[in-house]
């Protein structure tokens, strides 16, 4: 006796072609095409390194906006990872894309944020700190004092300031002064960070 295949697995076989036919269409040369087929890829996981390919080389704002917002959706920690890895990009545009994107995924992406502060790379740390500087979550001013009194580099340390900056908060207090003294010789350092001293020892 004939038995008929299960519904569900001629579903999931035009589900797969119909996936492949859309990362197919990420390439298309039309921008139009790339910007449907990666608005249709909304909601597929298995569409994530597609996407991701294609975003690497994508020069088009608006198919860019579409790949970036479809991996938006999916909010997930392989998203940001792969994401994270185009803070080392040469393209500006691409680069800044990214951080804005991250930055609506506080949750997801602070993992990786809080690993990417210890990067070897300091432009990677710096491009860390801008995200959370406008990242909404709770965790993020400990972070970014950590930044304050660990890394080496001043050029990261200012970059958290930045994101302190708006804090008037006594608990900075103590590592401001302390990051005052890691860097003595930077007069950057000494004016921001001591009107700051100044700011929280006014409004205590």
């Amino acid at each position: 006796m004939l038995v008929r295949p299960p519904a569900v697995a001629v579903d999931a076989v035009e589900e797969t072609c119909d996936e492949t036919r859309l990362e197919s269409e990420l390439n298309d040369a039309d921008p139009g095409v790339r910007s449907r087929a990666a608005r249709a890829l909304r909601g597929a996981r298995s569409g994530i390194a597609g996407l991701c390919r294609r975003l690497e080389i994508e020069q088009v704002t608006s198919v860019r906006t579409a790949l970036l917002t479809s991996l938006i959706r999916l909010k997930s920690p392989d998203v940001v990872e792969r994401l994270a890895e185009f803070l080392r990009s040469e393209n500006v545009a691409l680069r800044s894309a990214v951080i804005e994107a991250l930055q609506v995924m506080p949750d997801v992406a602070l993992p990786t944020l809080e690993r990417l502060l210890g990067d070897a790379d300091s432009d990677v740390r710096i491009f860390a700190v801008d995200v959370l500087n406008e990242l909404r979550h709770p965790e993020v001013p400990a972070l970014l004092v950590r930044v304050l009194l660990q890394d080496d580099n001043v050029n990261v340390c200012l970059a958290a300031l930045d994101g302190l900056a708006d804090l008037d908060d006594d608990v900075l207090f103590d590592p401001l002064r302390a990051f005052v003294k890691r860097f003595p010789a930077v007069p950057n350092v000494q004016f921001v960070a001591k009107s700051l001293i100044r700011r929280i020892r006014g409004s205590a």
